[in-house]
């Protein structure tokens, strides 16, 4: 497998970690796409259009949300992805699609995730940091 290919893989099993019906999300796969030390960064504009930010780890991430996964069908498609690397770093521009189901044709929101990846000896390749934002 190419480091390309690998890259891809990890950047899809963090997309279908997420997906799924309403219900529990399988979070022991997180140690397929992240490393421990992993932060996830959301961001957003506040009612006085101010940006925003909420960093966090991978436990703080699960417990945010949880209690949405656990209450609404969630499905997020990748729309593009490009991906720039140099030696054991590499960064991916992957433009997504939320939906309600997999086969909804009007997507709820848009938006780009950056995710940057270090190629962990042993490991393999995996997210360090993830930032992301909607399309407004």
């Amino acid at each position: 497998m190419t480091d390309e290919e690998a890259i891809g893989a990890v950047v899809d099993e963090m997309y279908a970690m997420i997906s799924g019906p309403a219900g529990t999300r399988d979070w022991s796969r997180q140690d397929n796409c992240f490393l421990p030390e992993a932060l996830q960064v959301r961001t957003w504009v506040d009612e006085q259009g101010r940006p925003q930010k909420l960093s966090m780890n991978l436990d703080e991430y699960r417990q945010n949300t949880t209690p949405f996964f656990a209450d609404n069908p969630f499905y997020e498609v990748e729309t593009s992805r490009r991906i720039d690397r140099f030696g054991n770093i590499a960064h991916v521009w992957s433009g997504y699609e939320a939906r309600r189901s997999p086969d909804d044709d009007d997507a709820e929101r848009r938006g780009i995730n950056s995710i940057q990846l270090f190629n962990d000896a042993g490991r393999g390749w995996r997210i360090v940091h993830m930032i992301w934002d909607n399309e407004r």
